[in-house]
Parts: structure tokens; sequence; C-alpha cells
């Protein structure tokens, strides 16, 4: 799929949990698990994975840019 921070969230839970994405670059949207999914397969090389309250969650890796940042 590439590299270059391109996904942003197109919905969230009223708890803030970010739950749908979109690859901007392939406009394919993706379900929390199925973007994680995609991230542990290094298909997202731009984005990692966290353990938030036991569920696995997408996150941007760190840089000096806050406009790569999911939300």
């Amino acid at each position: 799929m590439g590299s270059g921070k391109k996904v942003v969230v197109k919905k969230e839970k009223s708890t803030g949990r970010n739950e749908t994405f979109w690859d901007t670059s392939t406009s394919i949207k993706m379900t929390r698990a199925v973007f994680v999914k995609e991230i542990e397969s290094n298909n997202y090389p731009d984005y990692h994975v966290r353990v938030i309250n036991g569920i696995k969650t997408p996150a941007s890796n760190p840089d000096s840019k806050s406009v790569n940042n999911l939300g």
C-alpha cells in the first residue's frame, strides 16, 4: 500500500475511539480491526498499533507534524 501518512478517521464512537478509517490515496475505507491487520502486515509503515483498554488501536508514528496525527 505504500508509505506516507495518508489515512484519516471517518467515524469515531462517542467515547472518542476511532472506528472507521479512509486511505486517501487508495480511497479504501477500513474498520479499526482491518486497519490494525494492515498495520501489523507492514502495509502502513507510518502507523503502529497500541493496546488501549485491551483493544488494539491504530496510531500514527510520532513525528514533528501534528497534521499527520489520526483524529
